[in-house]
């Protein structure tokens, strides 16, 4: 039993691993046209990839987890997350950065928090 749950682990966590590297390639071209004024399918690709990478952490994380213990680390998440998505509506750089550190501070504390040893174990 121990092995097949490592297994499922490891593979969660490389589907967050993947998740997040093509989060950090939307949000490079997200910024490329942010700065460059630009329009561009760049511009808007990152909201979606955002979404799937919440998506892929709330299954690593154990859904009961991330809806029950780790709710506020979710709410954090998500609030990071709209200033992100309103930031790219408004064209502006300075409050896309800014959001975009305050949701990887609010990602990483929550898979941080979730894989802890002092967490509460799952009634699930």
């Amino acid at each position: 039993m121990c092995r097949g749950s490592t297994g499922e682990r490891h593979g969660q966590a490389r589907i967050v691993r993947h998740r997040a590297v093509e989060v950090e390639t939307a949000a490079a071209h997200c910024w490329t046209a942010l700065l460059a004024g630009c329009d561009s399918a760049g511009r808007w690709e990152l909201a979606p990839r955002l979404r799937r990478l919440s998506e892929a952490t709330s299954l690593y994380t154990g859904p009961h987890w991330w809806f029950a213990d780790g709710a506020v680390h979710r709410r954090r998440v998500a609030g990071a997350q709209s200033s992100i998505e309103e930031a790219i509506e408004d064209g502006d750089g300075g409050d896309f950065a800014r959001a975009f550190i305050g949701y990887d501070h609010a990602m990483a504390s929550a898979v941080v928090c979730a894989a802890s040893p002092d967490r509460k174990p799952s009634r699930a």
